[in-house]
């Protein structure tokens, strides 16, 4: 009887250590034009999502002349924070940056001028943050217009002058940042870059924002180092439709990547083992109505029973 109940006392806290040490996926994203701020979502196998708070705003947006928050992407620093930067305003040129250790109480929102210095920027757009172990620095990054600074292959877009590439800049502390310098330019407009780190490389999921001839799908560029060079685009990984606003998580030996079927209104997946061949999987998810571009990250058991 001692045997039985010390075995089974054994088990209840393996299962316990199990479940507190299981990791639960996040999403972070916007809805509407995302002037309500920060909306998340969870689950626990990265194909079923469920809002959380009723679909309810986390935080609201208060900086920049717009005070929108699209966009959100949020990463967990080595400080113990939850760092989160987003789009702010359609055409200032700086993005919005606030930090949290629950992701329900934020530190006061402040607006980084990551392109004071470029008085013609016309945007910053869909800012993120990729965080690299080699050097401990934090790489921000984001898709910016300077009209003339690059050849422009998309007429359709000269009325507006839109003609984005990749910049960045790098902090360790996100008090004090490095000179904005150009992260990608693949000869073509290039928007919503997200990268993450596999093995020795990093990989590089971005958006070819050509409209004529129509392009509007996603690719990839590798690097061996996080701010670059990163190389050619591969040829597209998505189907015939426009695409935006990637995100991506490996599950197992699968990598799912996450975007936003926007003309379509709904969002769609792919995944792939080797990042080459490609299956879609659109039918195979649910999110929340509504959500528009977000990114995936993932926190303990025990925070999101006290983020619950």
């Amino acid at each position: 009887m001692k045997k039985t109940l010390l075995s089974t006392i054994v088990l209840l806290i393996a299962i316990s250590t199990f479940a507190q040490q299981k990791e639960i996926y996040m999403f972070s994203y916007f809805k509407n034009n995302g002037q309500d701020g920060l909306h998340l979502a969870y689950s626990e196998d990265g194909y079923q999502w469920k809002a959380l708070k009723g679909d309810s705003s986390f935080l609201k947006p208060m900086v920049s002349k717009d005070k929108i928050m699209r966009d959100p992407c949020i990463i967990r620093g080595t400080d113990g924070l939850f760092h989160m930067v987003w789009t702010d305003s359609w055409t200032d040129r700086g993005i919005g940056y606030a930090s949290s250790k629950d992701l329900v109480h934020w530190s006061d929102q402040v607006q980084l001028m990551v392109m004071e210095k470029e008085p013609t920027a016309q945007n910053c757009w869909a800012p993120e943050i990729t965080y690299d172990d080699a050097t401990k620095t934090y790489m921000i990054y984001w898709a910016t217009t300077i009209p003339g600074r690059f050849p422009q292959r998309d007429t359709s877009a000269e009325g507006k002058k839109l003609n984005h590439r990749i910049y960045y800049q790098t902090t360790k502390d996100f008090k004090t940042f490095s000179d904005t310098k150009v992260l990608y330019d693949p000869g073509f407009s290039t928007i919503d870059a997200t990268i993450v780190k596999d093995g020795k490389h990093f990989i590089m999921f971005f958006k070819d924002e050509t409209k004529l001839p129509a392009q509007k799908n996603l690719h990839i560029a590798y690097s061996k180092n996080l701010t670059g060079p990163y190389g050619d685009p591969t040829p597209k990984i998505t189907g015939e439709y426009w695409a935006e606003g990637p995100t991506t998580v490996k599950i197992g030996d699968k990598w799912i990547v996450y975007f936003d079927k926007y003309t379509q209104h709904k969002y769609g997946a792919i995944t792939s083992t080797d990042l080459k061949n490609w299956t879609d999987i659109s039918d195979q998810i649910k999110l929340p109505s509504g959500i528009r571009h977000g990114t995936i990250f993932k926190i303990t058991a025990k925070e999101f029973e006290a983020l619950k």
